[in-house]
């Protein structure tokens, strides 16, 4: 394997590459019209889909989280907020596992969450 691609299918699919690309800054790699394809980082990729298209349908609600691995969480929820995007939760921390994390849904609503490692060694495996 040399890359992975998450797809999210959306109503409307422009309003969500706007998200991706001018709220999130992901750089769209591929625009195949009813699809887009944005680098997340490195090979980690995800891409929106018309939902009219393709081989998903849009749900009412997804059982699907995308998680961002970010080196400060405070950093990106105060972003996050100032943008006006859709928050669900502040930034929690969660000791049992050694984060700190928030939710927050795209315009599609999908869940996001960005989270934080904590433990020393986890992190530098993520975000090097």
């Amino acid at each position: 394997m040399n890359a992975g691609i998450t797809f999210f299918y959306y109503e409307d699919i422009a309003l969500a590459a706007k998200f991706y690309t001018e709220v999130m800054g992901f750089k769209m790699i591929d625009d195949q019209g009813w699809a887009k394809i944005f680098q997340i980082n490195g090979s980690a990729f995800m891409g929106v889909v018309d939902g009219k298209k393709g081989l998903c349908r849009v749900q009412d609600e997804n059982a699907v989280l995308l998680t961002l691995v970010v080196d400060d969480v405070d950093e990106w929820y105060t972003y996050l907020k100032d943008q006006g995007a859709a928050l669900v939760t502040k930034v929690q921390g969660k000791e049992d596992i050694q984060i700190r994390c928030f939710f927050l849904r795209d315009p599609g609503g999908y869940a996001l969450e960005v989270q934080q490692f904590l433990h020393p060694e986890v992190a530098q495996a993520f975000c090097g």
